[in-house]
């Protein structure tokens, strides 16, 4: 065997060098990175600048030409048809749903139609698979048949040297073999190196034996050597190509070149075909980092997705008790899978298992999502109903006149309207404000009626004022009997006259008997007792009917509490807290009240043992 082919043989040994071969079988030996990367044949294919389209219409167009003709289904372009199929898909769905829930309807109610476009896009690809498929079964049947003529024409190269041995050979048939190993391209990968090793051992033994004059001898050299050059040059400018994956595939086919390019004289095949190995050994190191680069990034990226698979699988179902919690989770799930998109692909093995995981974790979240959903749906149709039979009790009530009785029943309506769980949103305002307007009609004519009351008692304030002014205008020291007469007649009128307000009867009574104490014994005892028993009786009153009084004021205060915390739980935003207070205030009121209404009864069975 000649010195450039044990050089090369020993070279090709050596780890860091990529065997001299031909690409498909290069490529064969090539691991091929997850998803995110698809084969280096068919990215290196389809260089070209894929097309963009604006509808799915010309999406199905695209794919019913590859359908048509195969070799048109390069995987980058597919891949971009069907992102971009899909993208325009969840687009379209989205206006679907924002027209369905502007129509009344919410997200959750949606139910999308079938859609025989994306019916068809699925069929179309379905169909490309297969033709690829049985295009790469023909490929390996041509590959199977290059292979037998190769051997076929390594058959004849031999006879060729046998010939050459005994009687000479012909350089034409010699030229003509060369030509026809040429035009066969791809064989197995398998075969590839021992078929050139025979090829190249077969070359090399016909220029040894055949008796070439050296004129043409060193000719056919310098033409090689000068090829090897040029190979040498595009193979050392690859080193600065920035598209990696596409110089080692350059690089592939520089070697096929290297192969089929004669051989060059003996003192210069070592030094050519170093100076081809180290440019072939820059790019074979660059597309092996490459590679290792991309299953770190991979791994990584199936480090985060296991980690969104573990928060949505860890969502606790049972605390989510509300619409508002069901909906921020959503919010966050929705997050998740928005991050999950712009993650890239996971190592091959794992990719589909872990979107499976991924998947399975997503449908049982909007799954449980869906029936809490559908039965708080028929909660809120049960609770409709249920307010509305309040609406009906509180509107029966509304012009009852019997305030003290109305107004505890209208209490307990709004406590139960307050125990009722909510209605649909769009039901929400129209019952509130049917039941509150039921209410509020009964408060306003009970509060028409205590402000008469009020201004009676005001009356009475101001005709007792008069009389306490007309009284200070008597001389104590000097009266006389027309005087005393006239004092006697004002105190008579002061007792005709009925209840002041409760905040100033005590005040106004002491004013009162502070003047007529200052007539002393002018004024009769007797009539001065009466006043005291009159106009004390009726503004401060017996012990009982103090007590009285008071126990009213406390089932006033009661009832006004009541109401405003039945407003407040109904219509306002305000914090648990104050309601709470509110609830104390009641409860405190409610045991001072008891206490009076227990010494109201102790004056009762007093003046009856009396």
């Amino acid at each position: 065997m000649s010195e450039e082919m044990n050089t090369e043989n020993t070279l090709e040994a050596k780890a860091e060098v990529a065997p001299v071969e031909p690409i498909v079988e290069k490529e064969a030996e090539v691991e091929a990175p997850a998803e995110s990367v698809e084969s280096v044949e068919e990215k290196e294919e389809d260089k070209e600048a894929i097309a963009p389209v604006s509808s799915r219409e010309e999406i199905i167009a695209r794919l019913q030409e590859m359908v048509s003709d195969i070799s048109l289904a390069k995987r980058p372009e597919l891949e971009s048809l069907k992102q971009s199929f899909y993208k325009l898909q969840r687009a379209a769905q989205e206006e679907r749903i924002a027209a369905f829930v502007a129509g009344g309807g919410t997200a959750e109610e949606f139910k999308p139609e079938e859609d025989p476009v994306e019916e068809q896009f699925r069929k179309l690809l379905n169909i490309i698979k297969e033709k690829k498929a049985a295009a790469q079964e023909a490929l390996e049947i041509v590959r199977k048949e290059n292979y037998k003529k190769k051997l076929a024409l390594l058959d004849r190269f031999k006879a060729l040297i046998e010939k050459a041995n005994t009687e000479g050979a012909s350089y034409n048939e010699f030229k003509t073999i060369l030509q026809e190993w040429k035009e066969i391209k791809e064989v197995p990968a398998d075969k590839a190196n021992e078929l050139w090793k025979a090829y190249q051992q077969y070359a090399e033994q016909f220029y040894d034996i055949q008796k070439l004059n050296n004129e043409f001898r060193e000719y056919d050299f310098k033409k090689n050597m000068e090829a090897k050059i040029a190979i040498c040059q595009e193979a050392e400018k690859l080193a600065d190509d920035p598209d990696i994956v596409s110089a080692f595939r350059k690089l592939q086919k520089l070697h096929q070149d290297y192969r089929e390019t004669g051989p060059v004289s003996k003192e210069s095949r070592e030094e050519i075909w170093t100076r081809f190995k180290t440019a072939s050994t820059v790019i074979n190191k660059r597309h092996q980092q490459h590679f290792e680069q991309l299953k770190e990034k991979e791994k990584e990226n199936l480090d985060q997705k296991i980690v969104i698979c573990e928060l949505i699988e860890g969502v606790e179902f049972d605390k989510l008790t509300t619409f508002q919690q069901w909906n921020e989770k959503t919010q966050e799930v929705l997050a998740l899978q928005k991050k999950w998109k712009d993650i890239g692909f996971a190592p091959a093995k794992q990719n589909q298992k872990i979107f499976e995981r991924f998947r399975t974790a997503c449908d049982k979240f909007f799954s449980l999502k869906g029936e809490f959903f559908k039965q708080a749906k028929d909660d809120m149709t049960g609770n409709l109903e249920k307010k509305t039979a309040l609406c009906e009790q509180a509107e029966a009530l509304k012009d009852s006149t019997d305030w003290k009785a109305t107004g505890e029943k209208m209490a307990e309506l709004q406590k139960q309207w307050r125990e009722i769980g909510p209605v649909q949103k769009k039901f929400t305002k129209s019952i509130w404000k049917r039941f509150i307007g039921a209410c509020d009609y009964f408060y306003e004519q009970r509060d028409k009626n205590t402000s008469s009351k009020k201004h009676e008692e005001n009356a009475n304030l101001a005709a007792k004022k008069e009389i306490i002014a007309k009284l200070k205008a008597f001389d104590a020291a000097n009266l006389t009997d027309d005087d005393i007469q006239a004092i006697q007649q004002l105190i008579d009128e002061w007792n005709g006259i009925g209840f002041v307000p409760f905040k100033v009867k005590d005040k106004i009574a002491a004013e009162f008997k502070a003047v007529v104490d200052s007539f002393g014994g002018a004024v009769s005892t007797k009539r001065n007792r009466q006043s005291q028993r009159g106009g004390a009786a009726r503004d401060a009153g017996s012990p009982r009917e103090r007590l009285q009084r008071q126990y009213e004021q406390k089932k006033s205060e009661i009832q006004t509490y009541e109401n405003n915390l039945g407003f407040m739980n109904a219509s306002s935003k305000t914090g648990n807290g104050f309601v709470d207070a509110i609830k104390a205030k009641i409860e405190t009121l409610k045991k001072e009240a008891d206490d009076l209404l227990a010494q109201i009864k102790a004056l009762d069975a007093e003046e009856i043992d009396n």
